[in-house]
């Protein structure tokens, strides 16, 4: 083979350039409020803990830093939810206290260690600490055996199985601090809602890199890796969960793991993408489906359309107060009058609805709560629920003003789910066996996003399009 000889110099390669996500001045010039949420802490222990002792303290130990076993490389390190809510620290091997009779918290971190220093570079200082985190002191961990022996006789407010040092002399409390810090995390403070809105801001770019390209892609993997990359280019390393990249039947799967299947042009159908970046420890939830060859099929854009309308209504009736199990009864209705008009469904629409005849089609929850964790704290949930339609409810009762909540309703056509359902004679009598076929191919429809509860309605913050022709227009090369 000959090559052809280019004359003058080679092209200068273009550089990739994400376009700027600028971040909210919050997030830029203040610091993470930890003392206000110590201060939300305090006032539920006081409130709910009969045997609460004013000149207590307050105790949290970040995660460890772990090695992989027989290597010589750190796990994946991931810190505690709890302890990063009262520092906004995300370094290992922490440790902070807050003294309920000063009120004065201290942060311990690692020293500094020469060997490590070698090999790993400089750690967090006392100094970089102290400007960095809302604490009043920094302290290094050598100092904290000491710390703690000063503490003695004092009621020790802690996190069960949470606990490495010894504290003798003084009474451990292990049964209110992580149900105190649950509850205050319902409602988010307004730097908490900053940080939510950044990693949506960040998800929506990388939904919209996986859309443009999906058309294109030989296989799941790829468009992960797209997902990736476009949250990476972002300053966004780590997912608020494991992606899910789920095309054609697959997307029935409803928390597919692999990833890895091929993309069958002229046969796959849609695609389930159920991912978020993670932004300073904070999630974002977004789920899309659309269609591989930019068209939906009819029955495809059918049951996309129940479900958008699912998410539609339900997002309408939110407000404060609302009662979250209502809502997801009415997304089972109105997915129950789709699959009527479909004639996938037969019959009177309450017997079906009585005889939950649509939780096959629809098994899992409205949504749950979102924060520090993809399924955040304080929700309720009652996995022990006889009752099917609410088993996997993630939050049960009245919603409050400043939580934020996912909405992400969904049809799904899946045989694990389907077939025993038709074998029961309770639910079979309700299904058109015919009609059924026609929607295996189908796979799955989801939609989610995550909605900030205000007083009098909500605030969408995934800015993502969800039309049933703008899914369309985005595979074809539509700008957002």
């Amino acid at each position: 083979m000959t090559l052809k000889r280019v004359e003058g110099p080679p092209p200068t390669p273009k550089p990739f350039v994400p376009p700027e996500i600028p971040l909210e001045p919050m997030l830029r010039d203040e610091k993470y409020p930890a003392k206000e949420h110590f201060a939300k802490v305090l006032a539920y222990l006081k409130e709910h803990d009969p045997t609460f002792d004013a000149n207590g303290v307050l105790y949290l130990e970040a995660q460890k830093l772990r090695m992989n076993e027989d290597n010589d490389q750190e796990a994946p390190f991931r810190q505690r939810r709890h302890f990063f809510y009262l520092t906004g620290c995300e370094a290992p091997d922490c440790y902070i206290v807050y003294d309920l009779k000063t009120m004065k918290s201290t942060l311990f971190i690692p020293p500094i260690v020469d060997d490590d220093v070698i090999w790993s570079g400089l750690p967090l200082l006392k100094e970089e600490a102290l400007q960095k985190y809302d604490v009043d002191d920094v302290q290094t961990t050598t100092s904290l055996l000491t710390f703690l022996t000063t503490l003695s006789s004092r009621t020790i407010y802690a996190i069960q199985h949470q606990i490495s040092q010894p504290f003798h002399h003084s009474t451990l409390q292990t049964t209110t601090l992580k149900t105190a810090i649950d509850e205050s995390r319902v409602v988010k403070t307004s730097y908490e809602l900053a940080l939510l809105r950044h990693a949506n801001a960040v998800t929506r770019h990388a939904h919209y890199a996986v859309m443009r390209s999906v058309s294109t892609a030989p296989h799941e993997m790829l468009l992960e890796g797209n997902f990736l990359q476009a949250c990476m280019a972002h300053r966004c390393r780590h997912q608020a969960y494991s992606p899910i990249v789920a095309t054609g039947t697959d997307a029935s799967t409803l928390h597919y793991v692999h990833n890895d299947k091929r993309i069958e042009k002229g046969k796959t159908l849609n695609l389930l993408l159920d991912a978020g970046a993670e932004w300073r420890c904070y999630a974002a939830d977004v789920t899309r489906t659309f269609p591989v060859s930019g068209k939906w099929t009819k029955e495809s854009r059918a049951v996309y359309e129940i479900v958008l309308r699912q998410q539609t209504e339900c997002m309408e009736m939110l407000k404060e107060g609302v009662v979250w199990d209502e809502l997801h009864a009415h997304a089972h209705r109105v997915a129950i009058d789709g699959l009527l008009k479909l004639g996938v469904l037969k019959g009177d629409a309450k017997e079906i609805f009585d005889a939950r005849a649509s939780v096959p089609f629809f098994p899992h929850g409205l949504g749950h709560y979102l924060g520090l964790d993809t399924h955040d704290t304080g929700g309720h949930a009652n996995y022990d629920d006889p009752d099917p339609m609410y088993r996997y409810l993630r939050v049960r009762g009245k919603l409050p003003a400043g939580c934020v909540i996912t909405v992400e309703p969904g049809v799904y056509f899946s045989q694990f789910q389907l077939e025993p359902a038709l074998k029961d004679p309770k639910i079979a009598k309700f299904i058109d066996r015919d009609v059924l076929e026609r929607y295996w191919s189908v796979g799955g429809v989801r939609i989610e996003d995550d909605v900030l509860v205000l007083k009098n309605g909500f605030e969408n913050l995934t800015k993502i399009p969800r039309g049933v022709q703008d899914m369309e227009d985005i595979v074809n090369g539509a700008d957002i």
